[in-house]
């Protein structure tokens, strides 16, 4: 399907697979560094806010101070500290420094993203946008399906410290290929001073948030409405999340070839049914069957839509590429960092089908303002 793409773009996804990796890892690696380090599971959970908070920021602003450089400068820059933090944090004995190099790793990540949507989206064909996103995101999804149990199998049998040290080893041959592969040239963005966001890219940038707050809302607390409310045994908590993954890979790579079209009927539609399937599994949680199933397709649901999303917000910011894909990564983030602080709190007044009704509110609240604009036009490049 992507056989016509330039290779580079899946040296970059190989990067995106390490950066989502290492974001999601912690969850599973908390309680080790905890006691390692001599810090609370509280404490040790920083850490995943602290990486949150450095992706808010740090995709615009270092899309910005990275406006005028050569696109290979800033995906080597940003890509070389964000292996170099996962040396010093595989080797730390200090929670603090730790601390500190997940803001930074943060930081790095969010703006080679930023670049890297840039970079992707520019070596394509005009109309070919959404493919190539879908293949950078693709990385992500890859990374909660392989990535993700790795590091904790990682974690278990050789220690906390050997998942950053396999992520830092995933990062070098992308940076490698970069340097031989990236096109040297200038970004050729408009001067931050004369930038001004048009609405239709502010009101897409709003909808992905939606989007991904509904998805990492759920998808936070799935263990426990699996076990709580399902009744799975938690040893099917690892194959439930890969099928989630599954699904989320296979979202992505089909939305890629629809986004193209930029039609928001079919968006508005899978919107819909999205927002179906979460209070279908609200609804059913409690049976294994429909359970199952829902994971598959909210997977690929979620995803389809959200990567299509960001592909329409870069169709709109076309004229100021980098900044629109640090905008885009910074809206994602502002979801998936949203997202389980609302199910968390769904959670203390309704139980642990209260991420799920969540879910459905952020998609409902999404089509609402979607279903008002054109989200998607054909008409010049903002």
């Amino acid at each position: 399907m992507f056989s016509a793409l330039p290779f580079v773009l899946y040296l970059l996804s190989l990067a995106v697979f390490a950066q989502a990796t290492s974001e999601f890892m912690l969850s599973g690696l908390g309680p080790d560094i905890a006691r390692d380090l001599g810090v609370s599971i509280p404490a040790a959970g920083w850490l995943t806010s602290a990486f949150a908070l450095g992706m808010v920021v740090g995709a615009p602003a270092i899309a910005v101070l990275g406006a005028r450089w050569p696109r290979r400068r800033t995906l080597l820059a940003t890509l070389t500290v964000f292996l170099a933090v996962h040396v010093v944090g595989a080797l730390t004995s200090s929670f603090a420094v730790l601390l500190t190099t997940r803001v930074l790793a943060a930081f790095a990540n969010a703006g080679f993203l930023a670049i890297a949507l840039a970079t992707a989206t520019g070596l394509v064909r005009p109309d070919a946008k959404g493919r190539a996103t879908s293949v950078l995101l693709g990385g992500t999804t890859l990374a909660c399906i392989v990535g993700v149990p790795a590091g904790a199998v990682l974690g278990r049998y050789l220690g906390w410290r050997s998942a950053f040290w396999a992520v830092a080893l995933i990062s070098l041959p992308a940076l490698i290929g970069i340097l031989r592969s990236v096109p040297t040239r200038a970004t050729g963005q408009a001067s931050p001073a004369r930038i001004s966001i048009r609405p239709r890219l502010a009101v897409l940038l709003l909808l992905g948030a939606l989007v991904n707050g509904a998805t990492f809302c759920s998808f936070t607390y799935l263990s426990p409405v699996l076990t709580e409310v399902t009744g799975i045994g938690v040893g099917w908590v690892p194959p439930m999340l890969a099928l989630f993954g599954l699904g989320a890979f296979a979202g992505v790579t089909v939305a890629g070839r629809y986004a193209d079209k930029r039609d928001h009927r079919l968006v508005l539609v899978a919107g819909g049914i999205l927002l179906l399937g979460w209070c279908a599994f609200a609804l059913t949680a409690a049976y294994v069957v429909p359970s199952v199933v829902l994971v598959l397709v909210q997977g690929a649901l979620s995803f389809a839509v959200g990567s299509t999303l960001i592909a329409y917000a870069l169709y709109a910011g076309s004229e100021y590429p980098v900044l629109s894909g640090g905008l885009a990564t910074a809206a994602l983030n502002v979801g998936a960092a949203a997202g389980p602080v609302l199910g968390g709190l769904a959670i203390g007044v309704s139980g642990f089908r209260g991420p799920l009704w969540v879910s459905a509110t952020l998609v409902g609240a999404a089509l609402l303002v979607g279903g008002s604009i054109r989200i998607a036009g054909r008409e010049g490049p903002g």
